[in-house]
């Protein structure tokens, strides 16, 4: 495949991060990234060049976007995390090299070389090759969605308790962690905003779903508390709500926070449980999950593909964008409900 010396690529704005956080809902793009051209990269010894077929949003793009993500811009680079597409150059790393011309799912990490473009540059070792039963739309969620879902799943089974708590109920990553647990005969509490989504995450694999903005939402927390105690809590969203329900749970709880998406401040509502009811807060980053063990990687990755190729789990999708209309429609699509955007080169 000829590749050219130039591509097409939303490219950042911004450079660093806000001074001034500006909430989690992406009113526009305009003020963060452009659509524009720049030169095509070339792949370092251990990276590969690929050329992308269909490129994910996820709440870490939004973030990330603004400025709020714990990995700073970079002005006038590529954005995009995430991705699947064909790897058309590779490095003299031999595991670059295994992976020449294979379709591959890929995070971009550090590369600077983001996946909304028209090719993007990821670590080998960020790169999944992928079965053919795996379709893109699978592919390009394959990563931060479905190994979180296998690993936080992982801290729910090893604490041995079959009730845990999740707020973000009715986002992808959530609908996937709930359908291992249902496989597995765990009980899953979902916290949601909405009365629409409470029969979607019953089928889903949820036991109970609670409407966080319902009258009754403290009266029925603090019931389904009582009788399922529940002591895993993976929390996406912090602030007020996440600390009402972690000063709900009971003894031994552990919080483990993946994601912020209520700016306001999180209050530790009785210090006092750390100590005395001998409750834990924590945090979880998948890229630092996935330097751990080599074994527990290689196995996440064999559960994903084969959950997706057998119909177990499903990347739903609300649309998929072209590239150059991407600026334009991405804010109206992400603000639709249950399902993933994706954007198209």
């Amino acid at each position: 495949m000829a590749i050219p010396s130039e591509m097409k690529a939303l490219l950042l704005k911004g450079d660093g991060y806000a001074a001034v956080p500006s909430g989690t809902v992406l009113e526009a793009m305009e003020p963060y990234v452009e659509y524009g051209t720049i030169a095509v990269p070339s792949p370092g010894p251990k990276q590969l060049l690929i050329k992308v077929s269909l490129a994910s949003i996820n709440p870490s793009d939004v973030m990330f976007l603004k400025g709020m993500y714990g990995q700073p811009r970079l002005k006038g680079q590529p954005a995009g995390f995430e991705g699947v597409g064909t790897v058309v150059a590779a490095g003299a790393d031999p595991l670059a090299q295994s992976l020449a011309g294979k379709r591959v799912a890929f995070a971009t990490g550090l590369s600077n070389w983001g996946s909304w473009a028209d090719y993007a540059v990821a670590d080998a070792a960020a790169c999944i090759p992928l079965i053919d039963t795996v379709r893109d739309a699978d592919g390009a969620a394959m990563i931060v969605n479905p190994l979180t879902a296998i690993a936080m799943f992982g801290i729910v089974r090893e604490e041995g308790e079959k009730a845990f708590v999740l707020t973000a109920g009715a986002s992808q990553l959530s609908k996937l962690i709930m359908g291992v647990a249902r496989d597995e005969g765990f009980r899953p509490i979902a916290i949601v905003r909405r009365d629409d989504q409470i029969p979607l995450l019953k089928d889903a694999g949820a036991t109970h779903v609670l409407n966080a903005e319902a009258a009754d939402f403290q009266t029925a927390l603090r019931e389904v508390m009582k009788a399922e105690q529940p002591r895993v809590f993976l929390d996406a969203v912090t602030g007020p709500l996440a600390s009402a329900i972690f000063d709900a749970m009971p003894k031994r709880s552990r919080w483990i926070i993946y994601g912020r998406l209520d700016p306001d401040a999180t209050v530790i509502r009785e210090p006092g449980h750390l100590i005395f009811q001998h409750k834990r807060i924590e945090g979880f980053w998948l890229t630092e999950w996935m330097r751990g063990s080599a074994e527990r990687r290689v196995a996440a990755v064999v559960e994903a593909q084969k959950r997706f190729s057998d119909g177990r789990w499903k990347t739903d999708v609300t649309a998929v964008v072209p590239l150059a209309d991407a600026v334009a429609r991405v804010p109206g699509e992400l603000a639709k409900p249950n399902g993933k955007v994706f954007i198209a080169p």
